[in-house]
């Protein structure tokens, strides 16, 4: 197994694309922290999940846009484990505004769409880093998105702070090589609850992709065990797992 005894902290690791990263990393032998702010049913059941086939995983609430909770993740993780080697900065919020409705971004929207998106990621990224540089090997991924490389996406505030997380992925494989890995993660469609997304967007977007599909969120757990097992010689990458949208572009 990859990622044997490995210490792995997804943040909203309990439904859609951090589930489906959740799960594979315990797959591959990790021991996984599945965090929540406030999905607790959600999360204990990917858990359980992740226990009834083997495998070892805790449902830990903390909010990321707390950074004394935060702090307190990692402590009590560390001490529980004695180690932390992974940690993949999942959890996000979205509201779907259509980038010509102005008006309709709120500062209430603009404020949680960047307070969780951006500043959250931050935070953990920041009070993580004691703990990783303990562990030869350790690693972050982001998970980011395609919106910022379009200009589309669930809202203007939203595409803006997938690009503050690509880019802050960068500024943190500069300061934390050699010790630390910074990797990101950018989806295309996904069909989870994430933003509110109709059924529809996801069938036309099927139709009009390169592989005629969309990505599973166990594909974005795939690419996830990828950057924290493989790919010892990758920082500071963004890596679109999109089925094709951004290199080749929509078959119609």
């Amino acid at each position: 197994m990859k990622l044997k005894d490995k210490v792995v902290i997804v943040t909203g690791g309990g439904t859609g694309i951090g589930r489906g990263i959740s799960e594979c990393m315990a797959g591959e032998g990790a021991r996984v922290v599945v965090n929540y702010a406030s999905s607790r049913e959600a999360c204990e059941e990917t858990a359980d999940a992740i226990c009834a086939r083997g495998g070892e995983a805790l449902a830990y609430q903390a909010s990321v846009l707390a950074e004394s909770e935060v702090k307190r993740m990692f402590e009590e993780v560390a001490a529980r484990h004695g180690r932390i080697d992974v940690l993949v900065n999942n959890a996000g919020w979205s509201k779907r505004i259509p980038h010509a409705n102005l008006d309709d971004l709120t500062e209430e929207i603009w404020d949680r769409t960047l307070n969780t998106n951006l500043r959250g990621a931050f935070y953990c990224m920041r009070s993580v880093v004691p703990y990783l540089r303990k562990q030869p090997g350790s690693s972050i991924i982001n998970i980011a998105s395609i919106a910022p490389y379009s200009g589309q996406g669930s809202s203007i505030v939203y595409a803006a702070s997938k690009a503050g997380v690509i880019s802050m992925t960068k500024s943190f494989a500069r300061v934390l090589a050699p010790d630390i890995r910074v990797n990101a993660i950018s989806p295309g469609f996904v069909r989870t609850r994430f933003a509110g997304w109709p059924k529809e967007v996801f069938d036309e977007a099927e139709k009009t992709t390169p592989l005629k599909r969309i990505a599973t969120p166990e594909e974005i757990g795939t690419a996830a065990v990828f950057l924290a097992a493989d790919a010892t010689a990758i920082t500071g990458e963004t890596i679109n797992v999109d089925v094709g949208q951004t290199a080749i572009g929509r078959n119609v």
